[in-house]
């Protein structure tokens, strides 16, 4: 049996809800809907922590980010957490990663070969929170309503230069492993957009009118929020800074642009897959790392459990995986034990993994198998002061936060929320059950000591880094222009035909 490549496209912040491949009726995504027609698509994927880094953390680890302690932002991922890259070199992949994942720390390639661009955030400790003052917005930290009152059209911007190098560098390296022959590999592409600023290039921008574009289904003020929700309000400035219908509708209206974009991305890589002749034998996944509330509910952009930001989009297409739709509760830490399957043979075995992991592989699933429905989320960065956890298991989904009260959905009957059923006595049983298991799994009280006591260590080395100049770990991608292209120490002959694809046949 031959051990399939693996190719991870990666949105950020897009939520499932905005792509035509999940049912929007006005935003065009047809490269992922072709992947999903002949693949299967996760109608109940869940990140594991709805914020960017914690979110990719537990994911290419396999843990949750408790385990791990991916609380934030700013939280270093320890060079010592073994990931899938460390997995499947050792299972004789190729690795390769090519755009974001906001790595925080010295360690900026956790098992990667190779990293052929750098990162888009910072590296160090600047986004530290402070749960001692946890309703204080951090320094520098952007995320407010000018993203809503400022959408609209840019010829250029640094979200667009990046995910074009991006997808540049990763179509090379799909061509120099096939060059080279160099099978197995595991390539991951991980672009920036649809998150915000919502600003698109005319040709996305245009695909849309400003008529077409909906406005949030539902909107609560703000005394009708649950208290985390208040307190995201605070945090984002939505309470306080008033935006209008037309300028939801921009902002909405560059989120569906950016997301055709992104799906552009996934048609040039899958383009490229196929021009170098390895898409039979490549399993094909589209993600991201949380989603987007837009609006949804009077929020904007993540920090919640709510569907619109914890959910993500799911589809994977490939050798063995069968035509289909799931609705199987899922989560990305199931994504490494589904690699060590993929990639495990009768002649080679997975390697000692030396941790815990929190996932299960998603194989069966993929080959069209019964299995559980189950996904765990942890919420331990802004604009709380404790640990918030999410079960979502089976029709409903349980939130619960020590300083506030629970929270119980039934998502199949109230895919938006509105009824809190935790104190509903009909449901009082479940919403018990729930309750136990949380206490029986998490210790609150000393997690939260935990963050507090790593949010005060790195806010020390973070005010010794920034000292006379700063030290900075973000990644330069190593190149050697004197290996490029044609030089004097070359024969050009060879070097045109080393590096042609498919190779010249000579009669």
């Amino acid at each position: 049996m031959k051990q399939p490549n693996i190719v991870i496209i990666m949105a950020d912040q897009l939520a499932p809800h905005f792509t035509g491949t999940y049912g929007h009726p006005v935003v065009k995504t047809p490269h992922l809907d072709a992947l999903a027609d002949r693949g299967m698509r996760f109608d109940a994927a869940y990140c594991n922590s709805p914020l960017c880094a914690p979110s990719r953390f537990s994911m290419m680890s396999g843990q949750l980010i408790s385990r791990i302690a991916a609380y934030d932002n700013a939280s270093e991922f320890s060079a010592n957490i073994p990931t899938f890259a460390h997995y499947l070199q050792l299972m004789g992949y190729r690795t390769c990663l090519s755009g974001k994942m906001h790595f925080v720390g010295p360690d900026q390639l956790h098992g990667f070969q190779e990293r052929v661009t750098t990162d888009v955030y910072p590296s160090d400790y600047a986004w530290t929170p402070n749960w001692e003052l946890a309703d204080e917005r951090i320094d520098k930290w952007y995320h407010n309503m000018d993203s809503v009152r400022e959408a609209g059209v840019a010829a250029s911007t640094f979200q667009i230069d990046y995910d074009d190098e991006v997808a540049f560098y990763a179509k090379r390296k799909i061509f120099d492993y096939a060059k080279h022959k160099a099978e197995p590999f595991c390539l991951v592409a991980s672009f920036i957009h649809p998150h915000d600023p919502y600003v698109a290039r005319p040709e996305w921008w245009n695909l849309y009118s400003h008529d077409e574009i909906d406005l949030p289904t539902n909107t609560l003020s703000r005394e009708a929020q649950d208290p985390l929700s208040r307190r995201v309000m605070d945090g984002i400035e939505a309470s306080t800074v008033a935006v209008t219908d037309d300028e939801i509708k921009n902002a909405r209206r560059g989120y569906y642009a950016n997301t055709s974009y992104f799906d552009s991305k996934i048609g040039e890589l899958l383009q490229a897959l196929g021009e170098a002749e390895v898409l039979d034998n490549t399993v094909v996944i589209v993600t991201a790392d949380h989603g987007d509330m837009l609006g949804e509910r009077g929020l904007w952009y993540k920090m919640n459990f709510f569907e619109h930001s914890a959910r993500v989009p799911f589809v994977v297409a490939g050798p063995g995986v069968t035509h289909g739709v799931t609705d199987k509760s899922m989560s990305l830490v199931d994504l490494l034990p589904t690699f060590l399957d993929l990639a495990e043979t009768d002649t080679i075995k997975r390697p000692d993994l030396g941790v815990t992991l929190d996932g299960r592989s998603l194989l069966p699933l993929m080959q069209g198998q019964e299995d559980k429905s189950e996904a765990i989320g942890e919420y331990c960065a802004e604009m709380t002061g404790h640990p918030i956890f999410m079960i979502r298991r089976d029709d409903f989904k349980y939130v619960h936060c020590d300083s506030d009260p629970p929270q119980l959905y039934n998502i199949k009957l109230d895919p938006y929320e509105l009824t809190n059923l935790a104190l509903d006595p009909e449901h009082a049983d479940l919403a018990a059950s729930f309750a136990k298991e949380v206490s029986e799994t998490w210790d609150g009280e000393a997690l939260r000591r935990d963050v507090i006591a790593t949010q005060k260590q790195r806010r020390a080395v973070y005010q010794a880094m920034i000292k006379d100049g700063g030290v900075h770990w973000d990644y330069n991608p190593p190149r050697d222009a004197s290996q490029e292209y044609v030089r004097n120490h070359m024969d050009w002959t060879v070097a045109a035909a080393t590096n042609r694809f498919p190779p010249y046949k000579r009669r």
